[in-house]
């Protein structure tokens, strides 16, 4: 029960006031002047003013409200280890006990750190997310079970946003030890060709400082090299690149005995490798309408170099100009087909055709170009099917089409084929339909396919665009010089920009044109396995976790060419995907999760901030017997811990229940005194 004196005026507030003043001077000048009676006029005046403002005595009842205890469980994945999650569930159903039994408090149980995607254990959030609708003098304490791995402590308490003793009570034992390898530095990026390094470090706090232990290098998941580092030393690996698309780099140290876990014996780098800059050499056999077509398609990529040159005039062509005028700068054929020619990421050869400009010894440096891991497009006029035509040179053994001979002069709509629908130079073409909805060709040179895939014919089936692998490198076919007729909108035109584009990377070996390709990407916990192939069918695809246990998963076809397979809740860390000859790498989750950085468990990263609260902080002790401290209620102000106990502050919050209301002035009370004190006047201003 509570008394509150309250004020009820009789008038305004204002008037009232006015009424209290002109009395109190009245009662001043009384007092001033000496003259007799002035204690009985201020008595009555007293009464007066009192009766004025109406003193009210309010008694409250009220209830005293359970103070709110947060009871806060670590579920990260440090907390599996070595028993920790059996000290935990011990703990909390002792705490449960404990704090019930006391019957002033109520429990609210939080569970946190159990998310994948974070980066680190987060309790303080959910500790605040917990405590946000909780009024300040009914927060008793908070209590967090933890292995003292936590990456989200306020750096005062004066965060935590309310004002109680925090309690921490850390699992794991006294003494442990973990190995542990750390990336000081790695690439995120890289460029194709460029030597890239990574600097490492390896943790041991059983070994001396200095002395030797093992570390091997994976990349892409296959051994590269072994090196032999000092504990504690920092060191610098250089990472060999030889692709572009995305690298994964794996830095694992020989594990030690009686290690916590194995996790953090494992660095894992993700580097995307890019190309900085691709070099083409376009080669014009003469001007024509299409020349500018490939031109401004390969223009318009910034990571192309483009080397151009249009012969304009053929050898056989007399008409006496002088030699030294015949163009702005000589054909250097000799820097670019002999001494320069693997600087090239590609080589495409426009309705060229041989009239002596190259020597026959150059086609033999392009098909050894090819074999050895180059590219070339060859888009054929009249003259593939003519006496002059490439394929009657040393190049025509890599080329994948024989020219007939004869030239289709006729309209037709390109078409995809059932091959090229699978492929994904020519999968999904914007129009494809059946009929197509781009615009038609009037030109196809003949010829018969001995190799490769066809991906679009033309009339009669005739191939139209072919494209084949020799060797480490890639030649494509395209058997007409009509696509610029879609550049140029003519009858609503084509798709010309996306399937040049994808013919030229696919030329230059970019991984996500690759036919017959395997990748795995994460989406949250799961992991996501796309297949993309030619064939009509495949088997499944086999996933080796971090466990070493590998699970069998079944592809579906999602669209023409492409495959799919999902692992749902996919375990954190990385994943070996196979399929036949193919191999892909995913790692779900942080590649190095500052959870599996140090998982020796602690009690002095939390103590400082435990201390300014006023709380305590205790190890549980081994999991066969584990010490949980003594749990009082105390005060406001008393200590909150002690030796073997901690304390949660009494609530101090209530609820009203009833309210009484008492006048003090008012009715036959207030009238009596009023009339008692005017008439003590009375009688003393009559003596």
């Amino acid at each position: 029960m509570r008394l509150i004196l309250n004020f009820e005026p009789l008038l305004p507030w204002p008037l009232t006031i006015s009424l209290a003043l002109a009395l109190v001077l009245v009662v001043a000048l009384v007092a001033w002047q000496r003259l007799r009676g002035a204690m009985f006029r201020a008595a009555a005046c007293a009464l007066l003013i009192a009766a004025l403002f109406n003193p009210v005595l309010l008694r409250e009842t009220r209830d005293r409200l359970p103070g709110i205890v947060t009871l806060i469980t670590d579920e990260s994945p440090s907390q599996t280890l070595d028993g920790r999650d059996d000290q935990t569930e011990a703990a909390l159903a002792a705490l449960r006990e404990r704090i019930t039994a006391l019957g002033q408090f109520d429990i609210r149980e939080v569970r946190a750190g159990a998310d994948a995607e974070a980066d680190g254990t987060e309790l303080f959030s959910a500790l605040t997310g917990a405590m946000d609708d909780v009024p300040p003098g009914q927060i008793a304490g908070a209590i967090m079970i933890t292995d003292g791995i936590v990456h989200d402590a306020p750096e005062a308490a004066a965060d935590l946003g309310f004002e109680a003793p925090l309690h921490v009570l850390v699992t794991g034992r006294e003494g442990e030890a973990d190995r542990r390898i750390v990336l000081h530095r790695a690439p995120r990026y890289a460029i194709l060709g460029e030597p890239q390094t990574i600097d490492y470090r390896v943790i041991d706090p059983t070994l001396a400082q200095g002395e030797r232990v093992s570390v091997t290098l994976r990349i892409d998941g296959e051994p590269v090299a072994v090196d032999r580092v000092g504990v504690g030393e920092t060191r610098t690996m250089e990472i060999p690149i030889d692709h572009a698309g995305r690298t994964i780099v794996e830095l694992e140290v020989e594990a030690a005995s009686d290690e916590l876990t194995l996790d953090n014996n494992v660095a894992v780098a993700v580097i995307d490798v890019v190309r900085e800059h691709l070099r083409v050499l376009l080669v014009s056999g003469e001007p024509h309408a299409g020349e500018r077509t490939w031109r401004n398609v390969l223009k318009s990529d910034a990571a192309v170099d483009l080397v151009h040159f249009t012969i304009l005039r053929p050898p056989e062509k007399q008409d006496g100009t002088p030699i030294n005028e015949l163009s702005l700068i000589a054909f250097p054929t000799r820097e670019l087909f002999s001494e320069k020619i693997d600087e090239f990421d590609l080589i495409i050869f426009d309705r060229y055709q041989r009239r002596g400009v190259l020597p026959i010894l150059y086609f033999d440096n392009l098909a050894r170009y090819v074999r050895d891991g180059g590219a070339i497009l060859l888009a054929a006029g009249p003259g593939y099917a003519s006496g002059t035509s490439l394929y009657r040179t040393p190049l025509g053994t890599i080329l994948p089409a024989v020219p007939s001979g004869g030239v289709v002069e006729q309209p037709y709509r390109p078409g995809v084929t059932p091959t090229g629908r699978r492929h994904p130079v020519t999968r999904d073409l914007p129009g494809d339909g059946a009929p197509p909805s781009w615009s038609r060709w009037f030109r196809l040179i003949e010829a018969d396919a001995i190799a490769g895939d066809v991906a679009l014919n033309g009339p009669d089936d005739w191939p139209l665009l072919v494209l084949s692998r020799e060797g480490e490198g890639r030649v494509a076919m395209l058997l007409s010089d009509h696509a610029w007729l879609w550049a140029r909108g003519f009858e609503g035109g084509g798709p010309h920009g996306p399937l040049l584009r994808r013919l030229v990377h696919w030329l230059m070996q970019e991984p996500e044109l690759e036919e017959e390709a395997l990748t795995a990407r994460t989406a949250g916990r799961d992991l996501v396995v796309q297949r993309q192939t030619l064939a009509e069918d495949v088997p499944g695809v086999t996933v080796t976790g971090p466990d070493g246990e590998p699970q069998a998963l079944t592809l579906v076809e999602s669209a023409p060419g492409l495959w799919r397979a999902l692992l749902e809740d996919a375990a954190l860390g990385l994943h070996r995907i196979e399929n036949g000859d193919l191999t892909a790498l995913a790692h779900v989750g942080p590649a190095n999760p500052r959870e599996y950085q140090n998982v020796v468990s602690s009690t002095e990263r939390l103590a400082p901030l435990v201390e300014e609260t006023g709380g305590g902080i205790t190890r549980l002790g081994p999991p066969d017997s584990i010490a949980i401290p003594r749990i009082v209620a105390v005060s406001e102000r008393a200590p909150a811990a002690g030796k073997g106990w901690i304390g949660l502050r009494r609530s101090q919050a209530t609820v009203l229940r009833s309210v009484d209301r008492i006048p003090l002035l008012s009715g036959l009370l207030g009238l009596a005194l009023l009339i008692g004190g005017f008439a003590a006047l009375w009688y003393r201003e009559g003596r």
